[in-house]
């Protein structure tokens, strides 16, 4: 009898902890409504500049690495190919949709340790920064070999240095 009022104790709990859980993520979804519409991907798109394959590990508000971003399905961990073209970033996310980022709404690009819950050793993860509405975000994105991140890395520098240029000579 005790053993199964022990189990019993423990499946309420459980649930009572998804409960939770659950509402949280729909209370953040409420809270991120006014979030912008992600931009979309362009049809078609240059050959890559650099790529690389790993994990998309989540967008979060500028500065703050534990705000997570729930719309858009942006909070979500997954799998990913991270191309950068000459028109932006492209994050082809599985079990979620891409997230392209055009060239010109990005505004920083630096490793780090960790974000939101993720954390591997010293400048592990790259963290891209850009504007969506007017909204900073920060994403993340660890490459699955070490080397695949110094190339990413440049790459996006060079991308971000060129963008004003290249909004400024479209613009003539």
């Amino acid at each position: 009898m005790v053993k199964e009022l022990s189990l019993l104790l423990v499946v309420v709990l459980v649930g009572v902890a998804l409960a939770l859980i659950w509402f949280g993520w729909r209370n953040r979804l409420r809270r991120q409504a006014d979030v912008a519409p992600l931009p979309a991907v362009p049809a078609e798109l240059s050959v890559p500049l650099a790529a690389a394959e790993g994990q998309y590990v989540a967008s979060t508000t500028a500065g703050d690495w534990l705000d997570r971003i729930a719309v858009h399905q942006l909070g979500l961990r997954t799998n990913a190919d991270l191309s950068v073209h000459p028109e932006g970033v492209l994050f082809d996310r599985s079990g979620a949709g891409p997230l392209f980022i055009p060239a010109g709404r990005l505004t920083g690009v630096r490793q780090e340790s960790g974000m939101t819950g993720k954390f591997v050793e010293k400048d592990g993860l790259l963290v891209l920064s850009w504007m969506l509405g007017s909204r900073e975000l920060d994403t993340g994105f660890r490459t699955r070999r070490a080397e695949d991140k110094a190339v990413l890395l440049s790459t996006l520098q060079d991308l971000i240095s060129a963008a004003p240029q290249a909004e400024a000579d479209s613009g003539k």
